[in-house]
């Protein structure tokens, strides 16, 4: 008698404890879904460029998917991107529900000075995707293959102008330096102007302003197909799945790979467990037939990097660049 009352208050006890952590559970899942509801996106740049691209395709993905009720954008451009990131930190304390999109370089321009702050500023959350760079011309441009852009640069410098979406010394001027140089042109001759976002430096193209743009795949994909410019390259070793009809600098004889990284910070006064939450729900998107769509719309190829993994993926890279940088003439 006494040993089957005791069994059955200590399955009651069972059952009773299995109910508390299940409503338990449903009551953290509840409140996870509900800080989740909507997502406020900063994006350092104009419309048109990587990052508002990233920044809505990201987006979009998360709300047709059903992860998040609402997404908002909000274009901050200024300071090479240093003016979103200063609000990110002198806002702190309001952004609960904000993450920046951000890149390859926010390391670029804080080793060069153009903000004083670094990434160690924010709360990295995670990458996402990474993109090739490529160089394109108008439909109607002389040049041929970028072969014929570099013997350019090398016979006559003031030449050829490159355009970018970013600023003298900044991502896309390295690149197009770098793929100079090692097709046997001088990088420190390479003519480049600066345009405040890709969208601006796509119209300094097709208006005649610079002959070739240094800018991501992804931002070229749909004008190419229009047929408003041609891709001479892409910098990969070899053709890359997203644009197979594009020569890879590596089949030209020019060993000049390079792959931009995106990915999103939170404010520094942002809590580890909603950075935590943050970081599963772009870990979550990435497995999405909507983020695929959005993925191979753009070109992006897969990379996804959580907290721990993205912290040290840049500092590392930070040495990588910073030493590149500085064999190019940029750094000190």
């Amino acid at each position: 008698m006494n040993k089957l009352t005791m069994f059955s208050r200590r399955g009651f006890m069972v059952a009773a404890t299995a109910v508390a952590v299940s409503t338990a559970a449903f009551a953290i899942t509840t409140a996870k879904a509900a800080e989740m509801d909507e997502v406020h996106f900063i994006i350092p740049g104009g419309a048109g460029g990587g990052w508002d691209g990233t920044a809505r395709g990201t987006g979009e993905a998360l709300t047709k998917s059903g992860l998040v009720g609402t997404a908002s954008y909000e274009n901050m451009s200024g300071g090479g991107g240093g003016k979103a990131i200063a609000y990110m930190i002198e806002a702190a304390d309001r952004l609960d529900n904000t993450l920046m999109v951000n890149s390859t370089p926010i390391i670029v321009r804080s080793l060069t000075g153009v903000f004083p702050q670094s990434f160690r500023d924010l709360t990295p959350i995670a990458a996402v995707v990474a993109e090739y760079a490529a160089f394109a011309v108008p439909a109607d441009s002389k040049f041929e293959s970028f072969t014929d852009v570099v013997a350019s640069v090398k016979s006559d410098p003031s030449s050829v102008k490159f355009g970018g979406g970013s600023v003298r010394g900044g991502m896309d001027h390295i690149v197009a330096a770098y793929a100079v140089q090692q097709g046997g042109g001088d990088a420190k001759q390479v003519k480049y102007i600066p345009y405040d976002a890709g969208g601006k430096a796509i119209a300094g193209l097709l208006s005649g302003e610079t002959d070739v743009l240094s800018t991501g795949l992804g931002e070229l994909l749909e004008l190419a197909k229009a047929g408003q410019i041609r891709i001479l390259a892409v910098t990969s070793n070899e053709r890359i799945e997203a644009a197979p009809e594009v020569p890879a600098l590596g089949e030209l004889g020019i060993d000049a790979e390079f792959v931009n990284w995106r990915g999103y910070f939170g404010s520094p006064s942002l809590s580890a467990d909603k950075a935590d939450a943050y970081a599963a729900l772009l870990k979550d998107v990435q497995a999405t037939p909507e983020w695929d769509t959005v993925r191979k719309r753009n070109g992006w190829e897969k990379i996804y990097k959580g907290r721990a993994e993205f912290s040290t993926f840049m500092e590392n890279q930070e040495k990588v660049v910073g030493d590149l940088m500085r064999d190019l003439g940029f750094l000190k």
